[in-house]
Parts: C-alpha cells; sequence; structure tokens
C-alpha cells in the first residue's frame, strides 16, 4: 500500500456499512479518504470515531449518486480542494422490498438502476475524466458488486427483483470499462469484487428475517479485499473477486 499514501480514494455509500468499513481501512493505511453519502450526519459520526490523525484525513461530502449534477459537483470539488481522486470505491447501493409484477412499484425500481447502475457508471466517469486530465496513469475504480451479479439463486419468500439485473448489469459495466480503457491506453485498472451476503444495513427488516440463519461476511472483510485488489503490482489487475462466507449456499 506504500504507493497509495497520502493519495486520495472516494468510496460512496460511506454512512455505513462496506462504505465505512472501506474508508476506516484505507485511512488507517495512509490514505486520504474522502465519503459520498446522502447521510452527512452519519458521515460526521464517522469522523468523531477516528483517531486524531485519521479524521484529519477523511472529508465526508453529501452526495446522492443516483444524481449526475451531485455526482459531478462533489468530484470538481476533489479535484479542486484534494488535487483529484486516484482511487475509487464504488460502493453505494440500494435493495427493496418488492415484487417486480406487483402494481405501484415504478418508483423502487427506477431507485434500484439510478443508485446501483447509473451511480456507478457517473462515478467512473468522473473519476476517469479527472485521471486523464491530471494525466495520472495508475488510479484503480472498484466496483462492489455481488454474487447475485453473476447467478440469481432461489431464496423462498424473498424476490430479488431489481437488485439482481442491476448487478448483472454492473457485471458487464465493469467489462466495459475495462475495454475503455485499454482503448485509451491508460494503466488505470478496475475491479469488480462480489461478495456473498454481508451483515450490513441494506436489508430491511423483512428481508434481514430471511437471512438472518445465513452465513454471513462482515464489512472490514470487504474492506480488506478492497485492500488486497488495490495493492498488487502494476502489472497485475485482479478482474472479478468473489468472496463468501464459509457455509453459504448461494
Amino acid at each position: 500500500m506504500n504507493r497509495w499514501l497520502n493519495r486520495v480514494a472516494v468510496v460512496t455509500g460511506a454512512s455505513s456499512g462496506i462504505g465505512a468499513a472501506c474508508c476506516r481501512d484505507l485511512l488507517a493505511k495512509g490514505m486520504v479518504v474522502v465519503g459520498l453519502a446522502r447521510r452527512e450526519h452519519r458521515l460526521q459520526e464517522l469522523r468523531s470515531g477516528l483517531p486524531s490523525d485519521q479524521a484529519a484525513r477523511f472529508h465526508g461530502r453529501p452526495c446522492d449518486v443516483s444524481s449526475e449534477q451531485q455526482v459531478g459537483d462533489a468530484f470538481a470539488w476533489i479535484d479542486k480542494t484534494l488535487g483529484g481522486a486516484d482511487v475509487l470505491v464504488n460502493n453505494a447501493g440500494i435493495v427493496r422490498s418488492i415484487n417486480l409484477t406487483d402494481k405501484g412499484n415504478s418508483d423502487d425500481v427506477r431507485a434500484i438502476l439510478d443508485t446501483n447502475v447509473l451511480g456507478v457508471t457517473w462515478c467512473t466517469r468522473q473519476m476517469f475524466q479527472s485521471l486523464q486530465l491530471r494525466k495520472v496513469n495508475d488510479g484503480h475504480v472498484v466496483i462492489i458488486n455481488s454474487v447475485v451479479g453473476h447467478k440469481v439463486p432461489v431464496l423462498p419468500g424473498l424476490s430479488l427483483n431489481m437488485y439482481a439485473p442491476s448487478k448483472h448489469a454492473i457485471t458487464a459495466l465493469t467489462e466495459i470499462l475495462r475495454q475503455e480503457f485499454i482503448n485509451k491506453g491508460t494503466q488505470t485498472k478496475i475491479t469488480s469484487i462480489s461478495p456473498g451476503v454481508v451483515d450490513t444495513e441494506i436489508f430491511d427488516k423483512n428481508s434481514l428475517e430471511m437471512v438472518s440463519s445465513m452465513p454471513m461476511l462482515k464489512s472490514e472483510d470487504v474492506a480488506d479485499a478492497v485492500s488486497y485488489c488495490i495493492q498488487t503490482p502494476p502489472n497485475v489487475q485482479i478482474h472479478e473477486l468473489i468472496i463468501k462466507p464459509v457455509g453459504e449456499r448461494i
């Protein structure tokens, strides 16, 4: 991780769960971290719980990644204030307890796609353009995907509705972005990390009851995977990393 000391990482969905764990881990490893999230008060709580030296390197910014304008404004602030970011962890994602065949769920369906797919698109585009303008050739984009982005399991009593298709889209999007990075002659890397079930706030009460008996990863397990992927040598790129808790059957 030495090459990332005092360089800037952006983590979306930073107010809790995997995002908060990634912020803490990257700060502990010496990076400057910008946490983006809708819940600004949770970002303030995260900062207040950090050691003083790490708190000085943490910047919480309110941002809804489903808004192209808010993403543009956030990255413009990062470029102007911190000189730009070199690592991006696309973590923000949402789940809704709906069935696609039910009436009245259009807003939820759109929200899932806007956050889980378009949010990644807006953030990665801004990040890459900033890298190009600054002539930084060794950036790294990480996308927090899911095992359901590769295979849709049958979970009795629980519909994966638009969440699973959004993660399948992320699997394809990661490969498209990798090809574009190569075609533009950059050495910037991109990695998809697909966890199994993680014990986070993403589950609502009904969904949590369904999965609570299943083996689960901790948010810190995924944060460890992020650090592992970004510290590979310049000639090594991890395309896809699938991690599951021992005993998971999905």
